[in-house]
Formats: structure tokens, sequence, C-alpha cells
């Protein structure tokens, strides 16, 4: 479980995550300091850096989203986000098929796309809204 003070942040791929042990691609955000992370392992699936950064997805502008997806390789499916105002809140808020309808982008993707990082980056701040209750 992550503080209040942590968020997730900048891991390439290359830097050491166990892809051929089953972990997932690594998540960035926006604000990353590779320098001051560590990395943990979120639910056993997906690796993730944390950072006491003090960004919170929920405060991200539209072009914070699509830097964050941009560095997490996505760069031509970015300009989705951008065309539809997704900010912050509103990629909180997604379901899968907003993702994979909504967005008009390819399939492959757009799964890729909500498993491995808006599906996490969801579980992990609402994670930390929970232990603040």
């Amino acid at each position: 479980m992550f503080c209040s003070s942590s968020c997730l942040c900048c891991c390439i791929p290359s830097g050491g995550c166990a892809v051929e042990a089953g972990v997932a691609p690594c998540l960035l955000t926006p604000s990353a300091s590779p320098g001051e992370t560590e990395q943990r392992v979120l639910n056993g699936d997906v690796c993730v850096k944390v950072e006491k950064c003090g960004v919170d997805p929920v405060d991200w502008s539209v072009a914070d989203v699509v830097s964050y997806f941009t560095a997490a390789g996505f760069g031509e499916q970015a300009g989705a986000f951008r065309n539809q105002e997704i900010d912050g809140k509103s990629l909180l808020l997604m379901q899968r098929s907003d993702v994979l309808k909504g967005l008009s982008i390819r399939l492959g993707p757009a799964l890729k796309i909500y498993e491995f990082h808006i599906k996490v980056l969801q579980r992990s701040h609402f994670q930390v809204e929970s232990a603040l209750c």
C-alpha cells in the first residue's frame, strides 16, 4: 500500500522489470525522478516505482496525461487523450469500455493502456484514498 505522500513514477522497461517472470511493464508519471525511487510490485503483477513527489494522478492536466502515455510508449495513442480532453480526474474515472470504444484507438494498444496503466493508477489512487479514511 502507498502512503499519501507517494505516487507512481518513472520506470524504464529496460531498467529491471522481470517481464519473463510474468510482471507487466512499468508505470510512468510526468514528474519522474528515477534517482529517488524504489521498485515495488503492486498486487503481484505490475512493476511500479514509488517516489515522494506529491503529485497525485487526480491533479494531472491533459498535458500530463498525454506526457504519461507518450513516455509509456503510446505516443500515437496519446493524441486521443488530448482530443477527448482527458485530464487526471477523467482518467481515474475511465472504464474499460471508455478506453476500448470511446477513444477510437486500436484494440491491442487500448487493452494494454487500460490493463497496465489506467487500471493500476486507479487501484493505487483508490487504495491511498481508502487508507486515509
